[in-house]
């Protein structure tokens, strides 16, 4: 699917330069006078980048950034605005947008920062197809391996996770191999990564390097 740059601003001869400007530079574009017209006929599955005016008719541009936040939509955003509002560009750049450009924006800039944008929606769509498939072969581990799964991403050891869960050692082993096994992973490190990447733990703020005694 192509991605798209999705262009929504009220004025018509904004979106018409701008459309004409960006498909002359191969970029696909995508129309919307506002920001109800965007969230009626947006789909999430469209691959692309949002580049919003601030002011909007109706819904604002950072009001439309808030209802994507919630709907856990993640295009990447870049706000356009034709009045220099600082204290909107901070709030809408901690919210996660990818640029804040005054109108009407230098063309060079705005073609780096559009091709950026989309570079970050493609390694976000990659990410989301990874995590997918890590969700489900966390799906196969048991309630005891995830006990297990735990206390090697917190990086104990075999002995210590057999004392905290009243196992034996032996027995910590044979979790800890099938565990890897299901989660395709090499290392309890590589595993940890992907499980934080992914949220499978989300109160684990960092993977620990595992001990190198694991008796």
């Amino acid at each position: 699917m192509q991605p798209s740059v999705f262009v929504v601003d009220e004025d018509v001869a904004v979106r018409d330069g701008l459309k004409e400007m960006l498909e002359a530079h191969a970029f696909h574009v995508t129309e919307f006078a506002t920001a109800e017209e965007f969230i009626e006929r947006y789909r999430p599955e469209q691959p692309g980048c949002l580049l919003l005016d601030l002011q909007l008719p109706g819904m604002s541009g950072t009001q439309l950034q808030d209802e994507l936040l919630a709907r856990n939509i993640k295009v990447p955003i870049i706000f356009l605005s034709g009045n220099g509002d600082i204290g909107s560009s901070v709030r809408a750049l901690k919210s996660g947008a990818v640029d804040f450009l005054e109108k009407p924006p230098e063309k060079d800039v705005l073609l780096e920062r559009l091709r950026a944008a989309l570079a970050i929606d493609s390694q976000q769509r990659l990410k989301a197809v990874a995590c997918q498939e890590i969700r489900e072969r966390f799906a196969t581990v048991t309630a005891r391996e995830r006990d297990v799964m735990v206390l090697l991403i917190e990086g104990r050891s075999n002995k210590d996770i057999a004392r905290r869960l009243q196992i034996s050692h032996r027995t910590v082993e044979v979790h800890r191999r099938r565990i890897l096994r299901k989660m395709d992973a090499r290392s309890v490190f590589d595993m940890a990564k992907a499980a934080r990447s992914c949220d499978l733990f989300p109160e684990y703020a960092e993977p620990h390097e595992p001990s190198q005694t694991q008796a």
